[in-house]
């Protein structure tokens, strides 16, 4: 975008570069990870442009995202505390 810095178009870039490669990880929880990481890179871009629906879009992606991994991850093993769920 024309009359943002350098390092504001190079974020942009860069999440795209890491949401893309998201993808070819053969394992689910590293593409969600790498997924999770990739939307707050949007979401730190979104901001330094003042893109509301960058950041509200890229902050679902984080939420679903993340509720996918602890899925994936299963139930915590005995001893370990449970989260609470109020």
């Amino acid at each position: 975008m024309p009359g943002h810095p350098l390092y504001v178009e190079a974020l942009g870039w860069a999440a795209t570069g890491v949401f893309v490669a998201s993808y070819f990880f053969k394992r689910a929880d590293w593409l969600v990870r790498t997924q999770i990481v990739g939307a707050l890179m949007w979401v730190a871009y979104g901001v330094l442009v003042h893109a509301t629906p960058v950041i509200a879009a890229n902050l679902l992606v984080v939420g679903a995202a993340a509720w996918k991994a602890r899925q994936a991850a299963g139930p915590r093993p005995a001893g370990l505390p449970q989260p609470s769920r109020t």
